[in-house]
């Protein structure tokens, strides 16, 4: 069984690299080949991926990793935060695809590991 990995990248071209592996995967599909899913959250410039990744919500994943699916309370009071900012900081986190919410409301993260790759920009030539 393989591993369920998020990866979370910041480079300049980002979006492109995103376009392209799509492509790749829809010709492999085509061409009858298997495809290998991933999941991928891409960002431009590192500033927007450390206001949607902020220390507070890396804090969240890992307790809410180590805990394992549970209540937005029963988060909070594990975190010692209060109740509207970890329900913010979890619907952010939703939409970046660090965390899921079960039908029954409980929200966990789905992911055995989530990896951060950061390509810095080009160096301009002395």
């Amino acid at each position: 069984m393989s591993s369920k990995v998020l990866r979370v990248r910041v480079s300049p071209g980002a979006l492109g690299d995103a376009l392209q592996g799509f492509v790749r995967a829809a010709e492999s599909a085509q061409a009858g080949r298997s495809v290998r899913p991933q999941f991928s959250v891409g960002f431009s410039e590192v500033g927007p991926m450390l206001a949607a990744f902020t220390p507070k919500r890396w804090e969240l994943i890992g307790v809410l990793r180590e805990s394992g699916p549970c209540s937005i309370r029963a988060l909070a009071g594990k975190l010692g935060r209060d109740y509207k900012n970890v329900h913010t900081d979890v619907a952010a986190l939703e939409l970046w695809m660090a965390v899921e919410r079960l039908d029954d409301g409980r929200v966990w993260v789905p992911w055995d590991e989530i990896s951060v790759d950061l390509q810095l920009p080009q160096a301009v030539a002395a």
